[in-house]
Order: C-alpha cells, then structure tokens, then sequence
C-alpha cells in the first residue's frame, strides 16, 4: 500500500536505455570518488530538494540486479518503486511489428508507470547530471500550482545547446522556442546533432532533413514536471502514434512531441524553467572522463558530500 502523501511530488527516472552508444547499463557505471553513479546524485538532490517518492522505469531483465544495487541505496531516505518498460505494453488492440525489438521512445517509458502515477511528478533520465538548484525548481513548480485551471501547466528545465553536445559522437535533443514569458512556443525532437567539421552544429529533424541549429538554442534534456492529468493526454498521443508509425521498426514516441502537439492545441502550456545548475551526460564511453572530473570538482567544492553516506 502507498503511504507517500499524493501532494508530494514524484520522481519518474527513465532507466531503461539499451545503452547502445555507451556500450552498456551507463546508469550502473560508478562515477563518483566512492563510486557513486550519476543516480545516486540524481536521487541525493531530489530527496534534498523535497521529492518523497522515487519510481525507476527499467527493463525487466536487469531488475534483480539494479534494485540490489541502486534502488538498495536509497533504502529508508526515500520511497522507491519500479516499473518496467516492454515492448509489447501497448493500448489494446495494437502489437508491434515481428522485427521490432527496442521500446517505442520516451513516453512510452513515462507510460511504463501510468498505473502508480497518481499525483504531480518530474521525469529525468538516468544517465544525466542536471544539478540541484534544478531539482529545487521544479517542486516548487508542482506544489505551487497555477490557479488558471483553464489548461493544464507543465513545465520544462532549460539548457543552451552548446553545453550539451559531446565531442564524441552525435546527441538527440527537442530544440525549443520561447515566448518573452518564458513560456514555450514549440519543442521539436531532432536526432543526431553534432558540431561538423566546418564547425557549424547540424541535426536531423522529425521531416528526415538534415538542417543547421544555432549553437545558443534552447533545448530540453528530458527534465520534465506534470500534473497527474497529463497521463490521459500521453495516452491519447501515443495511441495515435502507434496508428500512425506502429508499423515501423525503429520509430519513437518522445516526451517533447506530447507537449508540443498540447501547446499547439490549447490544451496546455510549458513554462522553461531558469536554473544556474550546470548540466552534463554520459552518451559515449569516451564522455564518462568528463563527467568523473565534474562529479570530482563538486565534491571538493563541499555541495556534494557522498550520497551514499
């Protein structure tokens, strides 16, 4: 039976990545001076910033082992729950194709945990470092509510492009426009960005073009906040994703399509969240010495004693 006061906010972390990129389970890959992985940072700020409850979404075949290793950690500072991502948890009547064996995306991962999603909650992946004014944000967005009940609020942590690419490979990110409100005009998916030898940073967008993207844009980096009625939206878009694209072998239903396709019909608005958090990630083995040295640096500078502790 849940206990957790459904007021407080959760924390839905996608952790179920293949890893194909990295190579392997980058969200088990110790990081830290103690071996801490970026998990460990990622729940040690949101339990300090006012996050009751933690809910991992995870392959079922590494449960066994990711709950004896990360989710055992936070044993006693926080409540932790699990969900599994699978390729055939679809809506009735859909199945996927016979060549398919990846999930279909992110939503379908914030799917994943529909049925213990009952109150506000913020969504991050596994493997980045986002910082902890940026947890700090994001509560107070979901236990302060709008009292505009007209459309629904979410809300969206910010980062300029440049700071997010990696020097070793391409980076999937939803590139955003904002009103002078902070507010969110559009946010689109683009695949594959990466700064070209010519030095100009390109990506490949939702229409299959290859397009440059000003290196200042803003973009998201999967750090979301919802109010608990989002779920019915997501399901409604996911469902006419799979009618769509259910066919296809490697399509994805991501997070910043829901949101830009509420904005564009009224349903919603997206506020961009400001924090002077510094973001960095792990996509390629090669990143992993560069996030080591940061961990490193904010350990020293005192923010970050051990979360293992």
């Amino acid at each position: 039976m849940n206990t957790f006061d459904k007021k407080s906010p959760t924390l839905l972390i996608l952790a179920a990545g293949m890893g194909s990129r990295y190579g392997g389970l980058k969200q088990m890959d110790p990081m830290g001076p103690q071996g801490e992985t970026v998990l460990d940072y990622s729940v040690y700020d949101a339990i300090r910033a006012g996050f009751t409850r933690v809910i991992f979404v995870i392959r079922q075949e590494f449960a066994e082992s990711f709950s004896a290793t990360v989710g055992a950690r936070f044993s006693g500072k926080i409540q932790v729950d699990y969900a599994f991502q699978a390729l055939d948890d679809l809506p009735t009547g859909f199945t996927p194709p016979a060549s398919r064996t990846k999930p279909w995306g992110t939503s379908h991962a914030i799917r994943a945990a529909r049925h213990l999603l009952d109150g506000p909650f913020a969504v991050i992946n596994a493997d980045d470092f986002y910082g902890q004014d940026s947890y700090r944000r994001a509560v107070s967005f979901l236990t302060n509510p709008s009292a505009d009940d007209d459309i629904e609020h979410h809300a969206m942590v910010g980062y300029r492009l440049r700071n997010t690419l990696s020097d070793h490979g391409d980076v999937n990110r939803g590139i955003c426009r904002c009103d002078e409100n902070a507010h969110l005009l559009s946010v689109e998916e683009v695949v594959k960005i990466e700064r070209e030898s010519d030095g100009i940073v390109r990506g490949e967008f939702l229409d299959g073009e290859r397009r440059p993207i000003a290196d200042d844009s803003l973009v998201s980096m999967n750090f979301w906040a919802f109010p608990p009625s989002f779920l019915a939206h997501l399901e409604k878009h996911f469902t006419e994703f799979l009618e769509q694209h259910g066919h296809e072998e490697k399509s994805e239903c991501y997070i910043p399509s829901v949101v830009d396709s509420l904005i564009h019909q009224g349903l919603a608005d997206c506020q961009v969240l400001e924090t002077s958090s510094s973001w960095f990630g792990v996509t390629y083995p090669q990143d992993k010495a560069h996030v080591v040295q940061n961990i490193l640096a904010l350990t020293q500078s005192g923010d970050y004693p051990s979360p293992l502790s």
